[in-house]
């Protein structure tokens, strides 16, 4: 999705080889595997609760060591969005957005305004976080993630918690972020069709430990909307996640 990017900063190559996790009380989550992302490539990672996918992505973002194999992201600069949007409450919505950098001790309030009006939030900037929809915070969590103007965006199934309806602009919004931004992204969902409108590629897994199930690309044109639901080529993708998920069985 890197055609329309306007960032300066090359997007990175991901590359995991043979990375093995183990817990300390021994469960083994990852045993050799190997994968790699393209410059600008979006991946989504679906497979079934604990199989280990936010695990690997932990790994990408540099949250949690590896036991063994190599985690390469070169010099990206990484942002993670997480399932909740974690805002600070007594902090206004630009304050939140900041806070990275102010984290890193800088001060750039065009860059907070950019990100916030990316995400359609410019008139919420004065704003407290409990004056907000559940959608609303989540846009803010993700201009949050976009302010240090990152590289490699890592997203651990940010729309889980939102209704469909909202979650149906958020997939057309963050669509179109990742198509003008051409940031490498991993993105963590449960949900077929939001990796099927979302990702140049989707990996299925199971486990634990961690394997590749299947690897697909997805052939759609990027940025998609939800009108792409009722393409055929996303039905056939969303079918054949299902098939090798096996999700017609009971766990």
């Amino acid at each position: 999705m890197a055609e329309g990017a306007s960032e300066a900063a090359p997007a990175p190559r991901v590359r995991l080889d043979a990375v093995r996790f183990v817990w300390p009380s021994g469960e083994e989550i990852l045993s050799g595997l190997s994968l790699e992302l393209a410059p600008g490539q979006v991946v989504a990672l679906v497979g079934r609760s604990g199989c280990g996918k936010s695990t690997l992505l932990r790994l990408a973002a540099g949250l949690s060591t590896p036991t063994g194999g190599v985690v390469d992201v070169g010099d990206a600069r990484r942002a993670f969005v997480f399932q909740r949007p974690n805002l600070l409450p007594w902090r206004t919505v630009a304050e939140n957005v900041a806070l990275p950098l102010t984290l890193m001790g800088e001060h750039d309030p065009a860059a907070v305004a950019a990100a916030l009006a990316q995400v359609g939030l410019t008139d919420a900037a004065h704003k407290l976080p409990q004056a907000l929809s559940g959608g609303m915070q989540m846009r803010v969590s993700i201009a949050r993630a976009l302010v240090s103007q990152p590289t490699l965006l890592l997203l651990d199934e940010p729309f889980s918690a939102i209704d469909a309806l909202t979650r149906a602009r958020l997939h057309s919004e963050l669509g179109q972020i990742l198509d003008e931004r051409g940031l490498t992204t991993l993105l963590v969902t449960h949900d077929l069709h939001e990796a099927a409108l979302l990702a140049d590629r989707v990996i299925a897994l199971a486990g634990p430990p961690l394997r590749v199930l299947l690897d697909v690309p997805v052939s759609l044109p990027a940025p998609r909307g939800r009108r792409d639901l009722y393409d055929p080529r996303v039905g056939a993708l969303v079918h054949q996640l299902r098939a090798a998920l096996d999700l017609d069985t009971p766990p």
